[in-house]
């Protein structure tokens, strides 16, 4: 099994004590009575269950919003199994046990069926604010069986530091039969762990898609949908709001103008800020905030003069726009998103476009984190703590997480006039067919 040999490999003369996996948020693993998985995963940006959103969700988005803290949208698993219900009933009916992609790991580790506060409260069927399961959603959308029979198919939700078990792989992976598994938890959560973030902190990921999220002692309940209220892997919340269009548009933009993603880096740096007025929206991949699952990309403000260096410049602030849009909606939720540090993290914090773009939009300074592979670090935060029964915090202080370079914004730079063009670019037209 090729994840043995890489994992003997990686441990290599180091003495693994306990493992925590960190996993893309949301999707669906189900699995049959025998404990197999029925069909390949869906992962939560497979947005064929969107009708299926919309369905769940058409003038009932406040009563979504309080009982579960989000709005569920075609990421969310509620929504792919009600795909599966309609598209494969055969293996619906199968069903014996439902899990998130890290769930399936960690049982292939413990062998136990366990997830965690932070991945359940992206399912749609967990409610974050009274820490529960909330199996009767479940048969009220899909009543082919009752509360009773879904509450069967789903795992134990561990607390943050709890340990799930005894290593029970351990002769497979070539690792001590000593170690332990902690619960794992979902990818934003671990990233919050790996940057240490705090009450007032704001973080900005810019991956394939993007997010932004904070950490708070309470969950908001956003009836417009903008905002998930998560749990954390700490025993607080973590609302988020997420897009879709992150660093695929800006390596779309590079293939357009056949440069590699730095030249496109060196091409947006030389052009004015505002890129000279070009704009772009960027829905390459439809969109989930907003909840546009039918959009497409447009780029307005094209004139006979246009350059690669303001089209590269445009791809760039498009999804900077969209990501502080996202900060907006967070503090409008009523989360604290000032009185901390900004920190960008994922891979396009290695961009040296967005850290300036970034900054000189949200007129912030920007913290770029020391250490690499922020999930991953996390994950490995939350299993040190679960070995050592310390708060995750005090593990966090002990390694020095929290360090980093920081981008000063150029105050010089009219962001608010940039937004306001993305946001009157970006704002649905009446009667079309451009699905936005």
């Amino acid at each position: 099994m090729a994840a043995a040999t890489q994992a003997r490999a990686s441990a290599g003369s180091v003495e693994v004590a306990a493992i925590s996996v960190a996993g893309q948020q949301h999707g669906l693993v189900a699995l049959d009575r025998d404990r197999r998985v029925l069909r390949p995963a869906k992962l939560w940006n497979d947005t064929e269950s969107a009708p299926n959103a919309t369905a769940l969700t058409a003038g009932r988005e406040a009563e979504w919003a309080e009982a579960v803290g989000s709005v569920p949208v075609a990421s969310f698993t509620i929504t792919k199994l009600c795909w599966l219900a309609e598209h494969e009933p055969a293996n619906f009916e199968r069903i014996a046990t439902v899990l998130l992609p890290h769930d399936w790991l960690t049982f292939r580790l413990s062998r136990r069926l366990v997830t965690d506060r932070g991945d359940a409260s992206g399912t749609g069927y967990w409610s974050p604010a009274d820490d529960r399961w909330r199996p009767e959603l479940l048969a009220r959308e899909l009543p082919a069986r009752s509360g009773e029979a879904w509450a069967a198919c789903l795992p134990t939700v561990a607390r943050p530091t709890e340990t799930v078990g005894p290593l029970r792989a351990a002769e497979e992976l070539g690792l001590p039969r000593t170690a332990i598994v902690a619960p794992g938890t979902g990818d934003n959560m671990a990233a919050a762990l790996g940057v240490g973030l705090r009450p007032g902190d704001v973080a900005v990921s810019i991956g394939t898609s993007g997010t932004v999220f904070a950490t708070s002692d309470r969950s908001p309940a956003d009836a417009s949908g903008a905002v998930a209220g998560f749990a954390d892997a700490t025993g607080r919340f973590l609302p988020l709001v997420c897009i879709l269009n992150a660093t695929l548009v800006t390596e779309a933009f590079a293939r357009l103008l056949a440069v590699d993603v730095g030249q496109l880096d060196d091409l947006a740096l030389v052009a004015p800020a505002d890129a000279g007025g070009v704009v772009l929206v960027p829905y390459l991949a439809g969109e989930r905030t907003p909840n546009r699952p039918g959009a497409t990309g447009s780029v307005s403000g094209l004139r006979t003069d246009v350059s690669r260096e303001a089209l590269a410049r445009a791809a760039f602030n498009g999804v900077a726009c969209g990501l502080l849009d996202g900060l907006d909606a967070l503090a409008r939720a009523g989360v604290a998103t000032t009185g901390g540090r900004m920190i960008l993290v994922g891979g396009g914090r290695r961009s040296a476009a967005y850290r300036r773009v970034v900054a000189d939009l949200s007129g912030r300074p920007l913290t770029i984190p020391a250490p690499d592979e922020l999930v991953a670090l996390g994950a490995c935060i939350q299993a040190a703590a679960t070995l050592s029964g310390d708060d995750p915090f005090a593990v966090i202080d002990r390694w020095g997480v929290r360090r980093g370079t920081s981008v000063e914004p150029d105050l010089a730079v009219d962001r608010a006039s940039i937004r306001s063009a993305y946001a009157a670019a970006a704002a649905p037209r009446p009667a079309g067919n451009d699905g936005k």
